[in-house]
């Protein structure tokens, strides 16, 4: 759905991305995850087309040039404000989209909000936080995408409406068969419904994979504090945290099922401690065959 080759963009003199080589597969639920500051917007941005980069070569859609009028069909795009014009009806919001689009489904769009409570005679201004995050993605939904972008599309929701967007989310996913691809800092929130993650950590993907084999290659190993006896086996420390009694690793491992060295007790490692043990390690990476391939400049298998 997306593939960066050597993908960099500056604004003045600060770099937003460098160097940045991934894959992003199709058919996938794909949360894309980060810091401020980590590039996760940038790189939607120009995933969409509203970028371009300083450098490298960025597809979408298996080859299309982001912001191509092929590419703007097949992509449905939400960005992080949800811009919507606050003084206008929802119904005026429907309209002003199917003008824009050469593509439009106005009877799915009127039978969401039907479905959804949101009356098109209500002023933008006047809906609620949650109404107006599931008016921006009605609106993009009603383009009958392939692919769905969306940045940060929970961020100024309560839990109540960040639930009925994420179901409603995953019900246009199971309906529509969408390849979507959306940020978030919430990280409890992405194992129920992500398949996929990339981690972005300055600039660059430090993470991508599927999440369920992300978890099964992370142990967390405790033991006793002192020197941790790992020479002999196929494990890599991710991150150590020592206290007077025991030491606490995150390690990652080819048999994520291999036995802990003797004295120590080994734990699957959950989705959050995998990502934020990357974060603090930024030196830290796994990537699939794929995207290195892609960050290399070859044919991605």
């Amino acid at each position: 759905m997306i593939e960066c080759c050597q993908v960099s963009r500056r604004f003045l003199r600060t770099w937003a991305l460098r160097d940045c080589g991934l894959a992003i597969p199709a058919g996938q639920v794909v949360a894309l995850v980060g810091p401020n500051g980590a590039g996760k917007t940038t790189l939607l941005n120009l995933a969409a087309g509203l970028l371009r980069p300083t450098s490298g070569t960025l597809s979408v859609l298996g080859g299309l040039r982001p912001g191509s009028e092929r590419a703007r069909a097949g992509i449905g795009f939400v960005a992080q404000d949800a811009p919507l014009y606050r003084h206008l009806p929802a119904g005026a919001m429907l309209r002003i989209a199917e003008n824009l689009n050469v593509s439009w489904d106005r009877p799915v769009a009127l039978a969401r909000l039907a479905e959804l409570g949101i009356p098109l005679d209500r002023k933008v201004g006047s809906l609620s936080g949650g109404q107006r995050a599931q008016l921006a993605l009605t609106i993009a939904l009603a383009k009958r995408p392939v692919l769905l972008v969306l940045d940060e599309p929970l961020a100024n929701l309560d839990p109540l409406a960040r639930h009925d967007f994420l179901a409603a989310l995953m019900a246009a996913v199971a309906q529509e068969g969408l390849s979507v691809v959306f940020s978030s800092h919430v990280i409890s929130e992405l194992e129920p419904v992500a398949d996929y993650l990339v981690v972005l950590n300055q600039g660059r993907p430090q993470i991508a994979g599927a999440i369920d084999d992300l978890l099964a290659r992370h142990r967390v190993l405790t033991g006793p504090t002192g020197e941790v006896p790992l020479g002999t086996r196929r494990f890599s420390v991710i991150q150590a945290r020592q206290a007077d009694a025991q030491t606490r690793l995150l390690v990652s491992t080819a048999c994520g099922a291999d036995a802990a060295p003797p004295g120590w007790i080994s734990e699957p490692a959950g989705l959050s401690e995998i990502v934020l043990g990357y974060l603090r390690d930024p030196a830290a990476t796994i990537m699939p065959v794929p995207a290195i391939a892609a960050a290399s400049g070859r044919e991605a298998s």
